[in-house]
């Protein structure tokens, strides 16, 4: 039942690359094993939207989450803006048709899985694509920032995990197996250098893994995968050899070296302080000129990939450091 697996904090490590391509493998398998049990079948728009406790969290949630993105709606019944909230996801996720899964938690029920999610204040609003958690929104959103999140998701889940949603029939009968619309899609001609780039990372080999990440984007500049794994391994080989305590000295007592600020925002990101990561470059910015600032600017655009182009956290940085610029 416990989202063990999810990854929620932001942090980087060796393992991060892994875990999504190990994600990626998970859905494919189970979409194969849903073809091999008499391919995709139907479900009726009532099974769109579900009520999921602790014990029915690990199935109804985690495993869903390999067929098709699976947005929660943690809400209760004295909350007001749950109330504004709950019918617009009720109904999007039936006009959605299929393209994600709307499950509803009661926190008052539920505190095990409120603590886990970290929660505090309702109405909250997660994303669970492939055993891989997403934090989407918290509070009473407008409809308009729902849609554009909702798709930004949809894209995420189809170009990254394969995820194409469930086959809707208005005439099934509700509570039938919900199973996902696409067979398991056919290897691509990438799948051995990127398994190479994990097994290196599994190594503790950064180079190799960041020549096989590298010799895909030669050929398909636009793999995200590929672009991924390689910001994150050229990320940890800058940090391996740095001495923290150090580092953090020298930032504290340099705030103008361009270069002991750089690693120390590096060092932030791989211990999952993805605020403080791009809080300290966006000030290095607003004090430097010239290379120093470019060089500085750089190094940001670099992390904002590492974390991923549709994380708040980067879109509210990408805005912090437009002001800075301009």
């Amino acid at each position: 039942m416990q989202p063990r697996n999810m990854s929620m904090s932001g942090v980087v490590d060796l393992a991060a690359v892994k875990a999504a391509q190990e994600a990626k493998a998970k859905a494919e398998q189970t979409r194969a094993e849903t073809a091999r049990q008499g391919g995709a079948g139907a479900v009726s728009p009532a099974d769109l939207v579900i009520d999921v406790d602790e014990a029915g969290f690990e199935h109804d949630v985690l495993q869903r989450s390999a067929e098709v993105p699976v947005v929660i709606d943690f809400w209760a019944e004295w909350c007001q803006p749950c109330k504004q909230l709950s019918p617009v996801l009720e109904r999007l996720a039936v006009e959605y048709n299929g393209r994600f899964l709307l499950a509803k938690i009661d926190v008052d029920a539920n505190q095990m899985l409120m603590q886990q999610f970290g929660i505090q204040g309702i109405p909250a609003v997660f994303a669970v694509v492939a055993g891989q958690a997403l934090p989407l929104f918290q509070g009473a959103a407008g409809e308009q920032q729902i849609r554009q999140t909702l798709d930004q998701l949809i894209q995420v889940a189809e170009e990254r995990f394969g995820l194409t949603g469930l086959t809707v029939d208005p005439d099934a009968e509700p509570g039938g197996a919900a199973t996902a619309v696409a067979a398991p899609a056919p290897a691509g001609p990438y799948d051995a250098l990127l398994e190479a780039a994990v097994q290196a990372l599994d190594a503790g080999d950064l180079g190799g893994a960041i020549r096989a990440y590298q010799n895909v984007l030669s050929d398909d500049p636009g793999n995200t995968e590929a672009k991924l794994g390689l910001a994150q391994a050229e990320l940890l080989q800058r940090v391996q050899d740095a001495d923290p305590q150090q580092v953090r000295k020298e930032a504290a007592e340099k705030p103008r070296d361009v270069q002991a600020q750089i690693i120390a925002a590096d060092l932030d990101l791989v211990g999952g302080h993805v605020e403080d990561a791009f809080g300290r470059l966006i000030e290095t910015v607003q004090r430097t000129a010239g290379d120093d600032r470019d060089a500085v600017r750089r190094r940001l655009l670099e992390l904002f990939e590492v974390v991923g182009a549709d994380d708040p956290r980067v879109v509210g940085a990408r805005r912090a450091l437009a002001r800075a610029l301009f």
